[in-house]
């Protein structure tokens, strides 16, 4: 089973790629498990995105305590409270303008930073990263395939579709080119 735990803050889009994320597990043939946590229900607080995947039925019902993977849509929210959320060797993806090395990260956790914003601001998405950020984690994950992810970004973005389709190829080039530093 596949664990994952997305934080933002209320208005990223953290939910959004919550489920376009289990929606892409699904379309592959995965059985998935999705639910979110709110703090205040109001713009800017901490909101966090969970899902399991699996290719049999799940019937867990806890909460996640050992995340494969951790998506971190703000890395002000990085913190080591959030990275303990995640198994000792998870991959952890978080949107900053910051290099790898200047974030937080526990030890044999793999940690991508990905500046979001800008290649959201190139793809004209304004502040938009849930796109980009998807792009960088599936391309960091394995899984599930870019086609598949993009088909799902495609059929459920609000708006601008080819756009949002363009930023997550542009982080997901990025993460596979390994032109990003990727700390064991």
């Amino acid at each position: 089973m596949r664990e994952v735990i997305i934080l933002g803050r209320g208005g990223q889009g953290a939910q959004t790629a919550g489920n376009q994320l289990a929606r892409a597990f699904f379309d592959e043939g995965l059985f998935v498990q999705t639910f979110a946590t709110y703090g205040g229900a109001r713009r800017g607080t901490p909101v966090a995105a969970s899902l399991r995947a699996d290719a049999r039925p799940i019937r867990l019902r806890a909460d996640i305590t050992a995340a494969d993977a951790l998506l971190c849509f703000d890395d002000s929210l990085l913190n080591d409270a959030f990275l303990a959320r995640g198994a000792a060797d998870a991959l952890v993806v978080v949107n900053s303008a910051r290099p790898a090395t200047a974030l937080p990260r526990r030890p044999g956790q793999r940690l991508i930073a990905i500046d979001g914003r800008a290649i959201a601001r190139r793809n004209r998405m304004g502040k938009v990263v849930n796109s980009a950020l998807l792009g960088a984690f599936v391309a960091g994950l394995g899984a599930p395939s870019l086609a598949t992810m993009c088909r799902v970004i495609r059929a459920m973005a609000p708006a601008k579709p080819d756009e949002n389709v363009a930023a997550c190829r542009e982080a997901h080039g990025e993460v596979a080119d390994a032109t990003l530093e990727v700390l064991p």
